[in-house]
């Protein structure tokens, strides 16, 4: 009886709303980190110092000087020439990612400075397509180099892509052979290129403009490739290292130059570029 009354007496629970995307968990070690904390840490989480991947807008936002980025070469958008379709229409997915993400390709490109350096810059939009590099990123690079030789100033490139884009076909394999001729006639102007690679820059990326930098960065741990682990085991029979094809494997067997913590990206850039561009032609 005595407990029936209670209940009586009792206030109804109230449910309690948290809203969506206040916390965020490390697909690496799993810890759960508010937010707002996450982005005051450089979106790196503070157990295991895993680099999260960001946007092109918060990547450059990172590094350049407040107020320097002016973009170009915005409106370029790519076209389905092959009208492609395999699960969805090449169109519809192009549609999705533009009006999700308000980008209308993988990379976003400008000019900026980076504690008073002129540069080039642009930075991968990993969550358009996977990165994916097309007809439109491989001419917003080209152009970039271009630029960059106008301009007299050095070049530096984000990448975080899935490699060629497969909608594309043969266009976007074309997009290696295009960036890759772009970069060496910026080179014959004397004119510097730095690499920053990561998680993950695979693929057709890697394969092109992606290593061919005078210097080679990567965040760490960063996912750094051609193929697929498992094709490469299935292909040569053997099991790979834990730790192959990160940066840190990498940096072991001499195929880039540095590891950089995000922390330090906008320093380090700011020091290389005092040191490349010194003796650089005007």
């Amino acid at each position: 009886m005595l407990k029936k009354e209670i209940d009586e007496t009792a206030q109804p629970r109230r449910a309690v709303r948290v809203p969506n995307g206040l916390w965020i968990k490390c697909v690496n070690c799993g810890e759960i980190t508010y937010k707002k904390e996450l982005e005051r840490n450089l979106h790196v989480c503070s157990k295991c110092n895993h680099h999260h991947r960001v946007s092109a807008q918060q990547r450059i936002a990172l590094v350049v000087d407040e107020g320097s980025f002016t973009e170009q070469d915005r409106l370029i958008e790519p076209v389905d020439m092959l009208r492609f379709r395999d699960t969805k229409r090449y169109k519809e997915r192009l549609n999705l990612s533009q009006k999700a993400l308000s980008v209308k390709d993988a990379i976003l490109c400008g000019q900026a400075a980076i504690e008073g350096h002129a540069v080039m810059v642009a930075a991968f939009e990993f969550g358009f397509m996977g990165g994916s590099m097309g007809s439109v990123v491989g001419e917003k690079i080209a152009r970039l180099f271009e630029t960059g030789i106008e301009k007299g100033r050095p070049v530096i490139i984000f990448s975080s892509s899935g490699g060629a884009r497969m909608q594309e076909g043969i266009l976007s394999l074309m997009q290696m052979a295009k960036t890759s001729t772009a970069i060496a006639r910026f080179k014959e102007h004397g004119r510097p290129y730095l690499s920053v690679l990561t998680d993950p820059t695979t693929g057709g990326v890697s394969a092109s403009f992606a290593m061919l930098g005078d210097i080679i960065i990567a965040e760490p741990k960063a996912l750094i490739g051609f193929a697929g682990r498992r094709v490469i085991e299935q292909t040569i029979r053997q099991n790979l290292p834990e730790d192959f094809q990160r940066s840190e494997y990498l940096l072991d067997h001499g195929m880039i130059d540095m590891i950089v913590e995000r922390k330090n990206m906008r320093g380090v850039l700011s020091r290389l570029l005092s040191l490349v561009s010194s003796n650089a032609p005007s």
